[in-house]
């Protein structure tokens, strides 16, 4: 790429201690157009089967309408949001159609050939966004346990190990259209690093401990590190892991 980096890239994905894997993860290079990239993170819930069907009709959605985007004369916010738009109502057609109660999260960033990059999350899954080592910004859960952290109830300490934690504000498919937040940037950097992923990764991890990782490492390396990590600090509990990756690499021009 023409901007002083070229992308590295990589997913990972686990089913962790759980008997299924209800995660699902994604990451899409624009079939028409070099440097236009999806990734996207989806954590299914509802059920053996609810939870994956959910999750899989994210990543339908997502594929199928990334490929009829066209980043020259289309806003990615737009493309966001029909996504979750699309996705939330496909799933609350499926559980009108079976007795589970199919809900998804959704973390997803899309990089457009210019360099400028879209994301939009709802859950409590997340987006990162690093310069070397160092947090830029990450979205803000939508979960009861943000909300206490917000109103200074709680630390992020505390909130790590609350016993309500995994309580949802919103996501896809309830019946009230999801809480969702996008955020724009309008021009990715060498040095930069994007990571989407779901609570069972994020959660056994200080943002310092992440940022750490993806500057160190290689993108397939830092998926393996932080999956293995997690895993070996769920001392058997965990839940399913899933994350993608894209680094930024400064280009060697010696």
């Amino acid at each position: 790429m023409s901007n002083g980096y070229r992308l590295t890239a990589s997913t990972g994905i686990h089913k962790g201690d759980r008997e299924y894997q209800q995660d699902q993860v994604a990451l899409l290079q624009h079939a028409r157009i070099k440097g236009c990239i999806l990734g996207i993170v989806a954590d299914g819930m509802g059920g053996r089967s609810g939870g994956r069907k959910a999750s899989d009709q994210v990543m339908m959605t997502a594929k199928q309408l990334f490929e009829r985007y066209d980043p020259l004369t289309e806003d990615g916010d737009g493309l966001l949001a029909q996504i979750i738009r699309e996705a939330h109502i496909v799933i609350k057609l499926t559980a009108i159609s079976s007795e589970e109660e199919p809900h998804s999260t959704l973390a997803a960033f899309l990089i457009n050939p210019r360099g400028d990059c879209h994301w939009a999350h709802t859950g409590d899954s997340r987006v990162y966004h690093f310069h070397n080592s160092g947090l830029v910004r990450r979205t803000l859960d939508h979960s009861y346990v943000q909300t206490l952290v917000q109103r200074g109830d709680i630390t992020e300490a505390q909130a790590a190990v609350h016993p309500q934690s995994n309580i949802l504000m919103g996501c896809l498919g309830t019946e009230e259209d999801p809480p969702v937040e996008y955020h724009f940037l309008s021009q990715l950097q060498p040095g930069d690093t994007l990571m989407a992923c779901s609570d069972g990764v994020w959660h056994y991890f200080t943002d310092n401990e992440i940022g750490s990782v993806l500057s160190s490492l290689s993108a397939r390396e830092a998926a393996e590190f932080l999956i293995d990590k997690a895993r070996s600090r769920g001392r058997g509990t965990g839940d399913n892991l899933s994350l993608v990756i894209v680094k930024l690499e400064p280009l060697d021009l010696n």
